[in-house]
């Protein structure tokens, strides 16, 4: 008999992991059944974080970063995470390039701190932005 293989939602996230850690709670009482959050942080204090709001598996760094994006099914984080010395500097080239080559959607928070805007977004608050990304991560998973 086959084992039925679960989808896997990819959080991504830097810094102290916090916008990260609102999206999986979120997301964690809502996704579908066969979906497993993980979360990847580009530093140890960013994975915690988001282990502790609730992701079921995580890892650190640009190897567990390019790992786990090519394997997703859906990837959400802040847009730095597609951006080449993204969010700070933390987000090298090839975490960047193996993102936004993903085969997964991508749901991108905007965030002006990565000096990046986006024509066609509103100026809202973050829990505004994170709500929303939320809808659309259950909207994608739903039959």
């Amino acid at each position: 008999m086959k084992k039925q293989q679960s989808r896997r939602v990819l959080v991504l996230d830097g810094q102290g992991g916090g916008m990260g850690a609102q999206l999986i709670r979120l997301l964690a009482p809502v996704l579908p059944q066969d979906c497993v959050l993980r979360c990847v942080g580009t530093n140890v204090l960013a994975t915690n974080a988001m282990l502790k709001a609730g992701a079921a598996q995580g890892a650190t760094g640009e190897n567990a970063v390019i790992y786990n994006a090519a394997r997703a099914d859906l990837i959400l984080g802040p847009i730095g995470i597609i951006l080449a010395n993204g969010i700070m500097g933390e987000v090298s080239p090839a975490m960047a390039s193996a993102v936004s080559g993903a085969e997964a959607p991508k749901i991108l928070i905007p965030s002006s701190t990565c000096g990046i805007f986006v024509a066609g977004t509103e100026d809202r608050r973050l829990d505004e932005y994170l709500q929303r990304a939320a809808e659309l991560a259950v909207r994608e998973l739903s039959p």
